[in-house]
């Protein structure tokens, strides 16, 4: 079957680590598991990641790429994939906390492909309403945006919520879905046009990074990391939450602890989420007519061009491989 593999690691120039081409055809563990024909793909950071030989060893090289799908299982049901790959030995329980557990694309071949095969239980069945390119995009940005705002932000109707970096995969997630929950939402943005496209999305107001608020805010949504960790701490009232699911512009940023215990602040990270999330998150989108906003669409013989694109940073919403 036609494939988009990490073949080898480039940490400066990660598309020189991809192969386009055949790969051998996935064959299911256990009965436990099943093949999913995909019919979309959604890319993630965790892609590039993965070309740099992030979370990857030499030896399980080559690896397919991807975390999300949707397409048909077995018996030509619609649906979609959730890339959490659990210990079924652990008994149920929250799949994020389990310490043995990874993505599509770690340790089993993931989504970029023609086929590929997962644990039953990760299947979802996919809303009619739902394109298969708009619901490949859910299981890893939507997701992790919902969780933010529900299960680890706790946000409640009314709130005011700062979202630092509009224009990824996640953020231009966490805009519908918050306004969808009956907050403000606030977003910012270094590129004036990607300030006005949030604002189509339903954001309230648009700023440039770092500039200061007309008041503070209950919680900020940060995915960014130091360049923007500053002003999302300074941006909180006392009493407000900083929810974390990642920091793309390096992962170090300066704590300011004396902020964060002077006003009571609280740091809450915040990783993926469970395939229960999934199916809530499926039933907000088709309650509030959600669809995610797709940046472009490729083929799947077209990942190398799709994966420029994300790697650009210019893209606003998600960009979609097509098998």
């Amino acid at each position: 079957m036609f494939a988009a593999s990490v073949t080898s690691f480039d940490a400066d120039t990660p598309l020189n680590g991809l192969t386009l081409g055949d790969h051998a055809e996935p064959a299911p563990p256990d009965d436990t598991w099943t093949t999913v024909t995909v019919r979309a793909t959604a890319l993630n950071h965790h892609d590039l990641w993965s070309l740099k030989g992030v979370g990857l060893r030499a030896e399980q090289l080559p690896m397919i790429l991807g975390t999300d799908a949707s397409g048909t299982d077995e018996d030509g049901n619609e649906v979609v994939v959730h890339a959490v790959i659990g210990d079924p030995a652990r008994g149920g329980g929250d799949e994020t906390f389990d310490p043995k557990r990874s993505l599509l694309s770690e340790v089993y071949d993931g989504t970029l492909a023609e086929r590929v095969t997962v644990p039953r239980r990760n299947l979802v069945p996919k809303p009619a309403a739902l394109s298969f390119e708009q619901a490949s995009c859910l299981p890893t940005a939507w997701l992790t945006a919902y969780r933010m705002l529900t299960t680890r932000g706790q946000l409640v109707v009314g709130e005011t919520v700062l979202i630092q970096g509009a224009g990824g995969g996640v953020s231009t997630a966490l805009v519908p879905l918050a306004k969808a929950m009956g907050l403000r939402v606030w977003v910012t943005s270094r590129d004036a046009g990607k300030r006005e496209q949030a604002m189509l999305l339903g954001a309230d107001e648009a700023f440039e990074p770092g500039v200061r608020l007309p008041e503070r805010v209950d919680a900020v949504m940060e995915s960014v990391g130091e360049a923007t960790w500053s002003h999302s701490l300074k941006s909180l009232r006392p009493g407000g939450r900083v929810v974390v699911c990642g920091s793309t512009s390096g992962p170090n940023p300066p704590a300011d602890l004396a902020r964060v215990f002077f006003l009571q602040l609280s740091v809450i990270g915040s990783t993926m989420g469970t395939r229960d999330e999934l199916e809530q998150l499926l039933t907000v989108c088709a309650a509030h007519s959600l669809t995610p906003p797709i940046d472009r669409s490729y083929s799947l013989a077209e990942a190398d061009r799709a994966i420029a694109r994300l790697a650009s940073g210019k893209g606003f919403g998600k960009i979609v491989v097509t098998a």
